[in-house]
């Protein structure tokens, strides 16, 4: 047992440096699948039902840079709805780094609901400069997926009652999405972890107890472990820890 070597503080006055550390790696072959969640000291996901009470400012200010460096930002709908998601804000100058890096100016959301229980009149629609991305199931309701697709959403379908991870990867495969970061919630993230279909875990630490009914930040009915690997620590001045996870080995 020993300190470990590779924490250190954070630093908001250096963005390039943040953003360097949490790059994705260059040259993929096939899509990187990143995960990113916060939780509290006692393993609280939310806090009344909604993770904004956990967020801290150097949380904050990473969840911006891990949407920034992304190509796509998946969610579940439920999720989606809970935290009342509108589309990605990038300012003038995320905007301007996303398209020097070869990226969309902003990137879309896409929402995985196997039933397509999605409202269409909902902030994914109304406040977006980017239509949404939609994953549904394949005896997902006719009548609500046109009513979706009225709205704006982009529709792919699973081959499969339910939406599984290899059918993020071939949707985000299709459009050319290959940087993914999966922002929960606990459900789509125990099934990416079932499926063993995670890169790399970022997760924020924030400084406070929650206790309540709270969940963890993965639940799924069957376990798979996965070593990872610790590529940095982060620690701020208020308490908040920001970690990223990697995998030992590779998926593919």
């Amino acid at each position: 047992m020993h300190r470990t070597h590779i924490a250190t503080y954070f630093t908001p006055e250096d963005p390039d440096g943040l953003r360097a550390l949490y790059a994705y790696p260059e040259n993929l072959t096939h899509p990187w699948l990143r995960v990113n969640f916060v939780s509290s000291i006692d393993g609280a996901v939310s806090v009344s039902g909604v993770s904004g009470g956990l967020g801290t400012p150097a949380d904050k200010t990473v969840f911006g840079i891990l949407r920034e460096l992304c190509d796509v930002v998946v969610v579940g709908a439920g999720t989606a709805r809970s935290e009342n998601y509108g589309g990605a804000v990038m300012s003038d100058d995320a905007q301007e780094r996303r398209v020097d890096a070869g990226l969309a100016p902003v990137p879309p959301i896409l929402i995985v609901s196997a039933r397509a229980s999605v409202d269409p009149d909902s902030r994914l629609f109304r406040d977006t400069t980017v239509p949404p991305i939609l994953l549904v199931g394949r005896d997902a309701d006719p009548v609500a997926v046109a009513n979706l697709r009225a709205a704006g959403a982009d529709i792919h379908r699973s081959d499969n009652p339910a939406v599984r991870s290899i059918d993020i990867e071939k949707a985000v495969s299709q459009l050319n999405l290959p940087r993914i970061l999966c922002e929960g919630g606990p459900s789509l993230f125990g099934q990416l972890i079932a499926d063993d279909a995670v890169d790399e875990l970022c997760i924020t630490t924030s400084p406070q107890l929650v206790g309540g009914a709270a969940g963890r930040i993965a639940t799924s009915p069957h376990a798979l472990p996965t070593p990872m690997t610790p590529a940095h620590i982060l620690t701020d001045a208020d308490g908040t820890i920001l970690s990223r996870w990697v995998r030992r080995r590779p998926r593919h």
